[in-house]
């Protein structure tokens, strides 16, 4: 099958390390399911696979992909792939299970034909979202639904700044905060993706580090070091910062007078459970919101959209089709 994958790693060369090729199809264990890809989108974390993080070269060759919308082989029904895997006998959130991990760490990922998860882990693609909408719901907006609304405390009227408004967390958190009915400030480098912010639903945006009309209740953070500080000046006494990510760099000034006296909290996010992937599912159906995407590539350019995602040269998401 066709398949986009890390033969070597390299980290400071990632690219360097990508295949586009041929692999075995998967084989199915017990309790599992065999998806056909229609759908997936470019995440970070490919790059990351691609520099070595959370993975060691004795699991090489790994299929990139974090998700997947696609066939269900057992069943013939349209899925989006809920690409957090549980240990054997886990229940309950699957975020907190010790063992878990992400498709392309343990297990083969999904930019390919084909790819092999858990039963529980597909859920029914919505009829209205398009394979390529539907491919970015697992990571990216499952990602910032539980930012928003598990990981914080914020409510209708409060205010919220999205940090580095381009990329797929950030233009999801903008556009899932204002049908919310947050006041929704945004960040981003460049006039242009500032634009794009505002069309997304950010009530105003501003150039990295700017200065905000207000203090807010929380930040939504995957930036890292390079927004870190302003992240903290930007919040009001009491106020959270949601962070998830960290592409800038993972280690920012950590600036703890500020935290303490101020009272800030600091709440770390990863992903979602499938129970959440739902909701966020029928949050979309009841909003009308649809995922931005960049643009849609074939499979044999994943090089072209993961340079482009390397470099920030995108608003929303890139999706490969099969």
């Amino acid at each position: 099958m066709r398949a986009v994958y890390a033969q070597s790693i390299n980290p400071e060369t990632p690219l360097d390390g990508l295949v586009i090729g041929e692999r075995p199809e998967p084989e199915v264990p017990d309790g599992w399911t065999r998806v056909a890809v229609k759908a997936a989108s470019l995440n970070h974390h490919d790059l990351w696979t691609l520099r070595g993080v959370g993975i060691k070269a004795e699991q090489l060759p790994m299929i990139l992909g974090c998700d997947a919308a696609g066939i269900d082989e057992s069943t013939g029904a349209e899925v989006v792939v809920h690409s957090v895997i549980s240990s054997n006998g886990w229940s309950g959130d699957e975020t907190l299970d010790p063992g878990r991990s992400l498709l392309s760490e343990r297990h083969q990922g999904s930019i390919a034909d084909y790819v092999v998860v858990p039963k529980r882990n597909v859920v029914r693609k919505p009829a209205d979202l398009s394979w390529a909408e539907a491919a970015c719901l697992p990571t990216a907006w499952l990602t910032a639904y539980r930012m928003l609304f598990v990981q914080s405390t914020l409510r209708p009227g409060q205010s919220v700044l999205v940090q580095g408004a381009s990329g797929g967390v950030a233009t999801a958190a903008i556009s899932m905060a204002r049908a919310a009915g947050l006041t929704v400030y945004a960040t981003a480098r460049s006039e242009s993706k500032q634009a794009r912010a505002v069309e997304l639903g950010a009530h105003q945006a501003f150039e990295s580090g700017g200065r905000l009309p207000e203090r807010v209740d929380a930040v939504i953070e995957t930036v890292g070091a390079a927004t870190w500080s302003h992240s903290l000046k930007s919040l009001k006494p009491g106020g959270q910062v949601i962070i998830s990510g960290a592409t800038s760099g993972p280690n920012p000034p950590a600036d703890l007078n500020r935290i303490f006296f101020l009272q800030l909290q600091i709440i770390g996010s990863t992903m979602g459970t499938r129970d959440e992937l739902e909701d966020m599912i029928a949050f979309l159906h009841a909003t009308g919101l649809r995922p931005l995407i960049d643009r849609t590539l074939p499979l044999e350019r994943a090089a072209e959209g993961l340079e482009a995602m390397a470099a920030g040269d995108l608003v929303g998401k890139i999706v490969l089709e099969l």
